[in-house]
């Protein structure tokens, strides 16, 4: 994804304590923040189980020396651990591999965040991908516990 549109699309996201600046055409280093509430134990035990691969595409380098931050190919699929957890809606929530999830669209690809969790998962897709990339994420998202909300 693009840095600016990136940047632009997270200023706007109410509950995004830091955006994600993301990277530019090069294959280097990520550009990403750790999430506001990443120091958890439940995100440590949720980044032992990252996916090696998401969408056929390997890991990344990024710019943050924490295990809950975590980047996969070009333009980068970027997950983090510890991002606020959403407000009830039906609007844009999904159910993948028994994980809920809610989405919000980008200029150049999703927004999906883990729902009744907490601490949340963020995971930003860009188009190229589509969103079946989601399904990777159901191993680590499944470290929180589920509480009362549901994607219906």
């Amino acid at each position: 994804m693009r840095r600016g549109r990136r940047a632009a699309a997270a200023a706007v996201i109410p509950g995004m304590a830091l955006a994600l600046s993301g990277c530019g055409s090069g294959a280097g280093t990520v550009k990403v923040s750790v999430a506001a509430y990443s120091s958890n134990p439940l995100c440590a035990k949720a980044s032992a189980h990252w996916p090696v691969t998401v969408s056929s595409q390997t890991a990344r380098k990024v710019s943050v020396s924490s295990p809950t931050v975590r980047a996969w190919g070009n333009p980068a699929i970027i997950a983090r651990c510890g991002v606020g957890t959403p407000a009830p809606t039906a609007a844009g929530c999904l159910q993948t591999n028994g994980i809920d999830w809610v989405s919000s669209p980008l200029d150049d690809g999703t927004r999906f965040v883990t729902f009744g969790r907490s601490p949340a998962i963020e995971v930003l897709i860009p188009t190229k991908y589509a969103a079946w990339g989601l399904a990777a994420f159901a191993a680590a998202a499944g470290q929180i516990p589920q509480n009362a909300g549901h994607c219906s």
